[in-house]
């Protein structure tokens, strides 16, 4: 099996508009948590969110792209041309037919239904924009950066509510490291900040009225964030050919589904997805020194997923740093692993484990060291990023440092 590395990296999201400025943000253990700034705020109970601030679209895109563009589709472009441009691939002849590009999302072009439910419902037009279905689609961003960056390769998007980055990613890497790519541009993008996605939320009685605190006694649950995180993957031996800077290594990836609950989490099938990544990548427990949590802040997630975490690693669960990071960039659905993905990158390189941010005081039910409100120094060899969906659909990456 070849093995797989991660040579590009690029994001915007509620903490900053590149990689240099969100990691910065997770260091200082640093909240993007606030007030929203949508239309119709007013009429929302939940009105916080982490929102990609001062966030101007003409000053990326010309009328024309806007046009055809979502908000989560401009994410995805413009987080996909900082990883490309740090890994230095142009994509031509051979290189373009073995390469290609899986997304992760859950609401997709939201924003625009939204805005044209309310063109037809509530300003009674009978015409709209001849745009919108492919403005829309799920699978636009994928489309749009592969035809951006000529990836001829396998194309598609993953819909897995919360855990679709995680699944794209491992897909993605399922690819290279099978020989059926070279180079894989992967990730996720979303953007449900609007007051249709905000409303249908509230429904489920799981959002935070006043910030994310996850594994905190005093929780109160979830806050949306918006934004993308895209990365090139790359097989190591090409990497190591062409000079690429190597961000670190994917080892392994598994995916489990609960079959039980719509919404509540089952710990059984938490554990089953950890132990397979750590089994796909050959590593033992006492190689893993930080897991990126999936740590919604909810009262079921944080409990079972710490109940999971001592079950998988037994003796080893308290000398492991475990975080959400979730608490500085808001939960982030289809686009969420992808972002938690750069704190687990930053572990591997810098040696910085990003905190758990907003956390006041210790539940006896997520009794782990889960790195409260700072940042800390650690050699972190090898990590785990979890993700946990609705649906009861999971997946696990492994990294390793290289």
């Amino acid at each position: 099996m070849r093995r797989v590395v991660v040579t590009g990296a690029g994001t915007i999201n509620a903490l900053g508009a590149d990689v240099g400025q969100t990691l910065a943000a997770l260091r200082k253990g640093r909240s993007a948590i606030g007030p929203l700034d949508i239309r119709d705020a007013d009429r929302l109970a939940i009105r916080i969110g982490a929102q990609v601030q001062d966030y101007d679209e003409a000053a990326h895109f010309n009328r024309q792209q806007i046009a055809l563009f979502d908000r989560y589709t401009q994410f995805a472009l413009l987080a996909a041309g900082q990883a490309l441009s740090q890994a230095g691939l142009s994509f031509t002849g051979e290189l373009a037919a073995r390469s290609g590009v899986i997304l992760g999302t859950s609401g997709g072009g939201l924003n625009t239904q939204d805005e044209n439910y309310r063109v037809v419902y509530e300003e009674g037009k009978n015409r709209v924009h001849p745009f919108v279905v492919p403005k829309l689609m799920n699978n636009a961003a994928a489309a749009h950066l592969s035809m951006e960056y000529n990836l001829k390769g396998p194309s598609f998007t993953v819909a897995t509510a919360c855990a679709s980055s995680n699944h794209a990613i491992g897909q993605a890497f399922q690819f290279v490291r099978g020989g059926l790519a070279d180079v894989m541009v992967t990730g996720g993008a979303e953007a449900m900040l609007c007051f249709g996605g905000v409303k249908a939320w509230e429904g489920l009685r799981v959002m935070s009225r006043d910030t994310c605190r996850p594994f905190c006694a005093t929780r109160s649950g979830m806050v949306q964030g918006e934004g993308a995180g895209i990365f090139v993957l790359e097989e190591y031996d090409h990497a190591r050919a062409r000079g690429a800077e190597i961000l670190a290594e994917i080892a392994g990836v598994a995916m489990t589904s609960d079959a039980s609950d719509i919404v509540m989490p089952s710990r059984q099938g938490a554990e089953r997805a950890m132990s397979g990544a750590l089994r796909d990548a050959r590593l033992a427990t006492t190689d893993i020194g930080y897991i990126n949590a999936h740590g919604t802040g909810t009262a079921a997630n944080d409990k079972t997923e710490c109940a999971a975490v001592a079950h998988v690693f037994g003796p080893h669960a308290d000398r492991l740093a475990i975080s959400s990071t979730k608490s500085m960039h808001g939960h982030c659905i289809g686009a969420t692993g992808a972002i938690e993905l750069l704190a687990c990158i930053m572990a591997l390189r810098e040696g910085v484990i990003a905190p758990t941010a907003n956390w006041r005081e210790p539940d006896p039910e997520c009794a782990l060291d889960i790195v409260p409100n700072t940042a800390r120094e650690a050699r972190v060899g090898a990590c785990l990023s979890n993700a946990f969906a609705f649906g009861g659909m999971n997946a696990v990456l492994a990294l390793r440092a290289v």
